[in-house]
């Protein structure tokens, strides 16, 4: 059994999905699947010129190592251009993007790597340089933005016993690039409801909202959003006030929500299906393969 992803674009406003209605499913233009064994996921985005473009998690069950592709729109939604945005030899995922003046940044998650690198454009999309180690550890899916003039990061850690799902860790900066100092009180939330990060941080009525996922019962189930009470130097608080549910969103991909992005006055999301498949140990012995291979 293999997970597949599929991403979409919401033409509606993230904060909308705290509204009784919740976003509107009727608007969504769903990226091109992949086909069999693979997908694309983590979906993140943001207006470039005329274009809106879209970084991605690209993966193959048949490879298991993930590159980051991108796919551009015009104003009208239609797929002018796609392709290999960034590529390493570590597993790639979750391309958190940041706008800071005219520069583009990525955050990738690349916890095989051992640390957290900050990438900067030098053609977007489609040329990335690595500008700065933030962290010497293996993060998981990190969302960084500003709040009350600091930096901020919240990020999972890789580690036993599916740490990454139940831990839930705070960074400030005064600089983008850092040094980036630990919270105190870290881990700031912990339990597999609402610790893992999913997607953009952003503001309703005045606070702070922040999309995590709810792995109670698996990865990647729903999304639980957080209202942020406190976030400072010396205190985090916040508690759960709604759930987002894949169901609804795409016929058969109903077992999975785990990215919600703002795309700035768009919304980005992802769902999942499950892929039940007999050749499964023939595309085990795929990789098992090329691994011996390298």
């Amino acid at each position: 059994m293999f997970d597949i992803w599929q991403a979409g674009i919401v033409p509606d406003r993230i904060d909308n999905a705290l509204a009784p209605q919740g976003l509107d499913r009727s608007r969504i233009v769903w990226l091109p699947s992949q086909g069999s064994y693979r997908f694309i996921a983590d979906p993140f985005g943001l207006f470039h010129g005329d274009r809106f473009v879209v970084l991605v998690e690209a993966y193959d069950h048949r490879v298991r190592r993930g590159e980051i592709h991108y796919y551009s729109y015009d104003r009208d939604w239609t797929l002018k251009e796609r392709g290999v945005a960034l590529k390493e030899p570590f597993h790639l995922s979750y391309p958190f993007l940041i706008r800071q003046g005219e520069d583009i940044f990525m955050l990738p998650e690349a916890f095989k790597s051992g640390r957290l690198t900050l990438y900067k454009a030098t053609d977007f999309p489609k040329a990335w340089q690595p500008v700065a180690v933030l962290l010497d550890e293996p993060v998981v899916d990190a969302a960084i933005f500003r709040h009350q003039q600091r930096w901020w990061m919240l990020y999972a850690l890789n580690g036993p016993d599916k740490r990454d799902t139940r831990e839930l860790h705070a960074s400030f900066a005064e600089s983008l690039t850092g040094p980036w100092s630990k919270h105190p009180r870290n881990p700031v939330r912990t339990g597999y409801a609402s610790s893992r990060p999913g997607g953009s941080p952003f503001e309703h009525d005045g606070q702070l909202h922040f999309p995590t996922q709810d792995c109670t019962n698996g990865y990647g189930a729903a999304i639980n959003l957080l209202r942020i009470e406190r976030l400072t130097p010396e205190e985090f608080s916040a508690d759960i006030v709604k759930r987002l549910s894949p169901e609804g969103w795409l016929d058969g991909f109903d077992t999975g929500l785990h990215t919600l992005s703002d795309g700035g006055g768009v919304t980005l999301i992802d769902v999942r299906r499950f892929e039940r498949t007999p050749k499964r140990h023939l595309i085990k012995l795929q990789y098992w393969l090329r691994k011996q291979m390298r």
